[in-house]
C-alpha cells in the first residue's frame, strides 16, 4: 500500500496497475443493488469481504518455480491495488482499487458533537464526492457510518446510522440519476481503522464512508 497526502480535499488520482507473471490481481470488491434504506442485516463494509479465488491455475510441477525437493506450494492468493490519498489535516481520505472508489470523512469535518446535523462545509464536501461519482457513472453507492468505541454500543449503532443517512440524503439531491441505488448502514464501533486507546485513533474511527465502483480502463 502506498499513503501519498496531498493538500487537495478531493482528488482524482488515476490508478497505474501492474501485471507481473508471479502475481495475479484482481479486484475484490463487489456492489449488491439494494434501496437507500436498505435492512440493518449483516453487510460488511468494502476491503472487508472475503478474498476472491486466484483465476489461474498454477503448476506446482513447473521446473520454473524452482521449488526446493520436498517443498510444496502454497494455495494462490490474488492481490489487490490500492492506492490511498489523504489530505494534509487527516480529514478526508481516498482509496482507489483497481474496481472501487472510496471516501473516508471524519466526523468532526461533517457533523457537531454527537450530533447528525451537517454542516454548511459538510455539504460542500459531500457534492465534491458527487461529482467523482458522476464522472465513475456509478449507479451503487455505500454509505456507512462509524463511531469509536465511547459511549454504549447502542447509541453508537443508532449515531452513526443517522449521520450515513444524513450523507446519503446530500447525495440523492445531488445525484439526479433514477438509476442511482443505495446501501445505506451504520456499523457503530464496528470495524475500526485505528486504535481506539487514544482520541487520535477515536477521531479517525468516527466517520463516514462513501464507495462506489470505479470505471474500467
Amino acid at each position: 500500500m502506498t499513503v501519498v497526502r496531498t493538500p487537495s480535499s478531493v482528488g482524482a488520482p488515476r490508478l497505474a496497475l501492474t501485471l507481473t507473471a508471479a502475481t495475479v490481481m484482481v479486484a475484490t470488491n463487489l456492489f449488491g443493488a439494494v434501496s437507500a434504506h436498505a435492512a440493518d442485516g449483516p453487510s460488511v463494509p468494502p476491503g472487508t469481504e472475503a478474498t476472491a479465488t486466484a483465476p489461474v491455475e498454477v503448476d506446482p510441477n513447473d521446473p520454473d518455480l524452482k521449488i526446493p525437493d520436498g517443498a510444496t506450494l502454497a494455495e494462490a492468493k490474488v492481490l489487490d491495488i490500492k492506492q490511498v490519498v489523504e489530505d494534509q489535516s487527516g480529514d478526508e481520505r481516498r482509496e482507489d482499487t483497481n474496481a472501487d472508489v472510496k471516501f473516508a470523512l471524519q466526523a468532526e469535518v461533517l457533523f457537531g458533537k454527537d450530533s447528525a446535523k451537517l454542516s454548511g462545509e459538510a455539504k460542500a464536501r459531500i457534492s465534491a464526492i458527487a461529482e467523482e461519482i458522476k464522472t465513475q457513472n456509478a449507479t451503487k453507492i455505500r454509505v456507512f457510518g462509524f463511531t469509536d468505541n465511547l459511549g454504549s454500543s447502542a447509541h453508537g449503532d443508532v449515531l452513526s446510522r443517522k449521520r450515513a443517512d444524513a450523507v446519503q440524503n446530500v447525495l440523492d439531491q445531488e445525484l439526479t440519476d433514477s438509476n442511482v441505488t443505495y446501501e445505506v448502514r451504520g456499523y457503530g464501533e464496528q470495524y475500526p481503522i485505528a486504535d481506539n486507546s487514544s482520541e487520535s485513533g477515536r477521531k479517525k474511527n468516527r466517520r463516514v464512508e462513501v464507495s462506489f465502483p470505479r470505471t474500467e480502463s
